[in-house]
């Protein structure tokens, strides 16, 4: 599909019905790109990526599987992976075979996901790599197929490259991912800082511990609010506030302040610890998933966390 002599982003959606159609495309262009010497990285939900190496009967070359559900749990936390293996082949062309927007997320995770795909355009727009992503159009909502035309520039109709027509200019993020956040619930704790972190980290702390998280999934939660909340101190002339409820299987938590995050890719490139941007890298690689809402009026970043599954 790519030309080798190609040196710019190449990031196409591809649309299947079923497993076997979502495999067999999958194979069809994992094979293509062994064969033009281009290394690959295939992320797929559970054990598919696997299954399709498992069908490449000792084909040559560099492939590296992974389970996208664990890896992209976050979606945040997928561009720094495609950028670890693209700089590890600088020389070459690279292929990565994706799904971040499988069905079974939760309607938050897939417009995180979305917006995604939609930074992809921006964080790669100068990398020699084809960026191919799959979509379930039986299950997953309309909604997000027709996103999946917006953020590609191409995607695949039997087999042949065709242009989206609905393709965003530039990397521009589908609308709806910026809509506003769902009210936070009345019964969520909450208090207004200016200076000090002490009485967030025990409020996250004493919640963390209702909830059974565990001392390392505790930690990672005291960690997550805090960061957030000292950008706050750094970045902003003025105090913000914290909120933390439990919702069904998740413990969230929520930060708002004045501020306003002008970078589309904070918190999505992995940058030295002296760095802006470090402390909201950080909490993506600690929580389920990160929303983030900035503008003009204010920054709200809301934090998730998956409880322990009860037996």
């Amino acid at each position: 599909m790519a030309d080798a002599r190609d040196d710019s982003l190449r990031h196409v959606a591809f649309f299947y019905r079923d497993q076997a159609d979502r495999r067999a495309q999958a194979l069809s262009l994992v094979r293509a790109g062994l064969a033009r010497g281009e290394p690959t990285f295939v992320a797929l939900p559970g054990d598919e990526a696997s299954l399709v190496a498992e069908q490449l009967d000792g084909q040559p070359g560099e492939l590296e599987c992974a389970d996208i559900t664990a890896t992209g749990r976050n979606p945040a936390r997928l561009i720094p992976e495609v950028r670890a293996f693209i700089d590890k082949h600088a020389d070459q062309r690279v292929l990565i075979v994706g799904e971040a927007c499988w069905p079974q997320r939760s309607p938050a995770e897939l417009r995180e996901a979305t917006r995604h795909e939609a930074l992809m355009n921006l964080a790669f727009a100068e990398s020699k790599a084809t960026i191919t992503c799959a979509y379930d159009t039986t299950r997953l909502p309309p909604s997000a197929i027709t996103d999946a035309t917006w953020t590609h520039p191409e995607y695949l109709a039997s087999g042949q490259p065709v242009t989206a027509p609905g393709h965003l200019p530039r990397w521009d993020v589908p609308s709806d991912c910026d809509r506003p956040l769902p009210p936070v619930p009345a019964g969520a704790e909450g208090l207004a800082y200016d200076t000090d972190l002490a009485p967030i980290r025990r409020l996250a702390e004493r919640h963390a511990r209702g909830a059974a998280l565990g001392p390392d999934r505790a930690a990672d939660l005291v960690l997550a609010a805090s960061e957030v909340a000292a950008n706050t101190l750094d970045h902003t002339k003025s105090g913000g506030t914290f909120q933390i409820w439990r919702d069904g299987d998740e413990i969230l938590c929520e930060v708002h302040d004045r501020g306003w995050i002008t970078d589309p890719l904070a918190g999505r490139v992995r940058r030295g610890p002296d760095g802006r941007g470090h402390g909201l890298y950080l909490v993506n690689q600690v929580c389920d998933l990160v929303e983030l809402r900035t503008g003009p009026a204010g920054t709200t970043i809301r934090m998730h966390m998956r409880l322990p599954r009860v037996p």
